[in-house]
């Protein structure tokens, strides 16, 4: 059974409604066990205070003791923790760190097979250990064993990564580079072969400027960067397409021709992902060993407590991660040499013919 482990993020947010509420459907545990990093006693409080039935903890101290069938807890936090809800309070920041540092950690570690983050509030969690703009380049450094990680934002049938993420827009045209365009490409094309199981991907790239530059009259990076990096990612076997203005291309519905869209930047990506899928929109960490997926949406501090946020996006995130755990799996056996299986053995001495260089 596949352990699924999450962290509760930002305690005074809608991070454990949106667990639970989950988590209530039994038929969840039919296919994982959940092993949530967190505090019971904020569970406990928030299960009361939104009146969620169908929800019974199991605490144990680490994900090695958790149980099949039950939804498993450790308390990673002081019992002295205070929920103040719809509040940023350096202690729900303290918190929402000291449970994804344990979570991450047993990712690394193998504890558990995938792991499926609640929101955090990015301010408030910043300390000494923790200076990262979000959990995709937390995940990179601690877990990442020195690959790069891609944002992806992700549903059935919409997948978006970004060349850049979490930076300054007065920053990202000194972040495009041929280089870092051809490393995104070929990533989002490996994860959407091994992650999401589809074989010869299209991907369509977005401009970087309005109308795609018009020739250079609104800006050369299209025809200085992101053309020539298209044209050698091509050579590498990545099928890509455009570069196409992003208002129009989404205005039209073109996405829906293409397995992914690779944005140029955080807003240019997610603005249109949100609006077409905000309720059942995915972010996955790929292009790591390890698989990590959120929802995405925020901490939405205006309504928690009021037991009016929706779990779609969380539930998705959920299923996502162990939908892609599957499918690296399956592209795992798909990839191996084939003439392994060739060999067989003959007669008593167990002697074995290789059949390799036939």
């Amino acid at each position: 059974m596949i352990k699924v482990g999450i962290s509760h993020g930002d305690i005074n947010g809608i991070g454990y409604e949106i667990i639970l509420k989950t988590l209530s459907d039994v038929r969840i545990l039919e296919f994982c066990t959940p092993v949530i990093y967190g505090s019971a006693k904020v569970a406990a409080y928030h299960k009361k205070a939104l009146e969620i039935p169908n929800v019974s903890l199991n605490i144990v101290n680490g994900a090695q003791s958790a149980a099949g069938n039950k939804i498993n807890i450790i308390n990673c936090v002081s019992e002295e923790v205070k929920v103040e809800l719809s509040k940023s309070t350096q202690e729900s920041g303290e918190a929402a760190f000291m449970a994804l540092k344990r979570a991450v950690a047993d990712l690394r570690d193998g504890l558990i097979d995938v792991l499926v983050t609640a929101p955090i509030n990015k301010y408030n969690i910043q300390n000494e250990n923790f200076k990262f703009p979000g959990h995709t380049e937390y995940l990179q450094e601690i877990a990442g064993a020195g690959k790069n990680a891609l944002m992806i934002l992700a549903t059935e049938n919409l997948r978006v990564a970004l060349v850049t993420g979490h930076i300054p827009l007065s920053e990202v045209s000194k972040f495009l580079t041929v280089d870092r365009m051809v490393s995104k490409l070929k990533d989002f094309k490996e994860s959407l072969n091994a992650d999401f199981g589809i074989t010869g991907p299209r991907i369509a790239v977005l401009s970087l400027n309005p109308h795609g530059g018009e020739e250079g009259l609104l800006g050369k990076e299209e025809q200085e960067i992101i053309i020539p990096a298209m044209q050698e990612a091509e050579k590498q076997g990545v099928l890509c397409f455009g570069p196409y203005p992003a208002d129009g291309f989404f205005g039209s519905s073109a996405f829906e021709k293409f397995d992914g869209v690779l944005a140029m930047y955080h807003d240019q990506g997610l603005t249109p992902f949100k609006t077409l899928a905000m309720e059942a929109g995915v972010n996955f960490t790929a292009g790591l060993p390890v698989i990590r997926t959120s929802p995405d949406h925020g901490t939405a501090y205006d309504i928690a407590g009021k037991n009016v946020a929706s779990e779609e996006s969380f539930r998705n995130s959920l299923y996502m991660a162990v939908d892609i755990f599957h499918n690296r799996k399956q592209h795992r056996e798909n990839i191996k040499n084939p003439l392994k299986k060739q060999y067989f053995e003959r007669g008593s001495d167990n002697e074995k013919l290789d059949l390799s260089s036939e």
